[in-house]
């Protein structure tokens, strides 16, 4: 079977308990993430969290002096 023809599905990750977040974003930035939604097929709220998940995983802290 060729790559293109496949129908792949990833599992989707349990977080347990959740909270409900509000927050302000500029409309371009919102319409981008529409965008990659409407093409992913995913929720915003999905795209939202990962992009936090991979922020928070690439974070470094500088102190200054």
């Amino acid at each position: 079977m060729d790559k293109e023809e496949k129908f792949i599905i990833r599992a989707k990750k349990s977080y347990g308990e959740t909270s409900v977040v509000s927050c302000r974003m500029p409309n371009e930035v919102l319409k981008q993430l529409d965008r990659v939604a409407a093409r992913t097929g995913r929720t915003r709220n999905e795209l939202i969290l990962k992009c936090v998940e991979f922020a928070l995983d690439k974070l470094e802290i500088v102190d200054e002096p």
